[in-house]
């Protein structure tokens, strides 16, 4: 926690990306603590893409209330639940409410999120003609075994069908979305995985290992995990493989090609700005001005049900809290840190509205302990990396 000496801001507006949530599942992962809901035998499309458009002209709308200039949207990211169950159509009448109420940068990313179980041909060629021009899809592995632990709707080979589907679409740009530590599983097993998924020639991979949330099905029940010494042995020999294929990693669970790196997130960890519509979507929103003290770093976060959001009587945010001024430095960092190469020193005072010089002391220190480096930017070591935490507490 940073103290404030000083009451002129140095902050300017981030960019703003624009992040769309669909709620529904084919059925609910018992991994999966994520805002999804299994839908019904119809969903209320139309219902819901009026809801998001009303959401967003409200978000707007407050946005110039608060003398906030318009600007593009660099990125847009629609995930769930499972959005490829909404038709060409749905999006087709989303899209076009969009582009009346949002510019879009020449080069904007629009990323949607993909489960193998609810591919089609023909859907996906609409999808990719409508502007969506990167998905993500959702394997979590290509072993039948492991993907009947995890709840999951589709066989290994209906994953690499939908890779390829996804391919014959025209998206030269997807991510493949694995998890590793899975019940029983063995080093082996974890590396076939991987390079199986390796073999479809993604631009990106998000890798990460299974864990046991509250409120899910395996927190109720859980499943016998590998052994740490295992986890360990998956985790340094996955790095290795990805690197070896050309994979470098920017962040803790993600690999990309060169300039493969999801926009969309890098805004996030950049501790950029971005609009969230849909149920259970959360946004943050930056009010710059003169006086820091006066500015104002909001995160909101709206009604997570359904039938909530569909309702014409209730509103849409439920949550808008503001990042005090002192809790600005770690709440950045946080962010920024979690980039291997690290984050530009002068996004500090730019995204905070905090002098750099008031973390310096702390910085350098870390520095010495050999667990950051700061040039031009912030990075962690090899060592900062795997006491993270440790180090944020620095900056409490």
């Amino acid at each position: 926690m940073t103290p404030v000496n000083h009451s002129e801001t140095l902050m300017v507006l981030p960019p703003l990306s624009l992040y769309i949530h669909v709620p529904w599942c084919v059925r609910k992962c018992p991994y999966c603590d994520f805002n999804s809901h299994k839908a019904d035998a119809t969903l209320p499309e139309k219902e819901y893409v009026c809801a998001l458009l009303d959401d967003l002209d409200i978000d707007l709308a407050w946005l110039q209330q608060q003398g906030i200039e318009s600007r593009p949207i660099q990125s847009i990211f629609i995930g769930g639940g499972t959005p490829s169950l909404l038709s060409v159509a749905a999006y087709e009448e989303l899209f076009s409410g969009l582009k009346k109420r949002l510019q879009f940068v020449d080069d904007i990313e629009i990323t949607m999120e993909a489960n193998p179980g609810t591919f089609e041909a023909e859907k996906f060629k609409g999808y990719r003609e409508l502007g969506i021009n990167r998905l993500s899809i959702g394997i979590q592995s290509f072993q039948d075994h492991q993907l009947k632990h995890l709840g999951r709707i589709h066989s290994g080979q209906e994953a690499i069908n939908a890779v390829n589907m996804a391919k014959a679409a025209g998206f030269d740009n997807f991510n493949l979305d694995f998890m590793h530590g899975l019940p029983d599983q063995t080093l082996e097993d974890a590396l076939a995985d991987l390079q199986q998924g390796i073999d479809l020639k993604p631009t990106h991979l998000s890798w990460y290992q299974l864990t046991i949330e509250p409120n899910t099905e395996f927190f109720k029940r859980p499943p016998v995990l590998p052994q740490d010494e295992t986890l360990w042995a998956i985790q340094e020999a996955g790095q290795q493989l990805l690197a070896d294929n050309g994979y470098d990693q920017y962040e803790i669970s993600a690999y990309a090609k060169q300039g493969k790196q999801a926009k969309h997130n890098l805004n996030y960890w950049q501790f950029g700005d971005y609009l969230g519509i849909g149920a259970g979507a959360h946004g943050k929103l930056t009010i710059p001005h003169a006086d820091i003290n006066q500015s104002k770093i909001y995160r909101t976060a709206k009604t997570r049900l359904p039938k909530d959001y569909l309702n014409l009587a209730k509103r849409f945010l439920v949550n808008q809290d503001n990042i005090e001024v002192a809790d600005r430095d770690l709440e950045f960092l946080m962010n920024g840190l979690r980039l291997y190469h690290g984050v530009d020193k002068s996004l500090f005072s730019k995204r905070t509205g905090l002098s750099y010089a008031q973390i310096e002391n702390k910085v350098e220190e870390l520095v010495k302990q050999g667990l950051l480096e700061a040039s031009e930017k912030l990075k962690t070591t090899t060592q900062g990396q795997l006491f993270l935490n440790e180090l944020l507490e620095k900056f409490l």
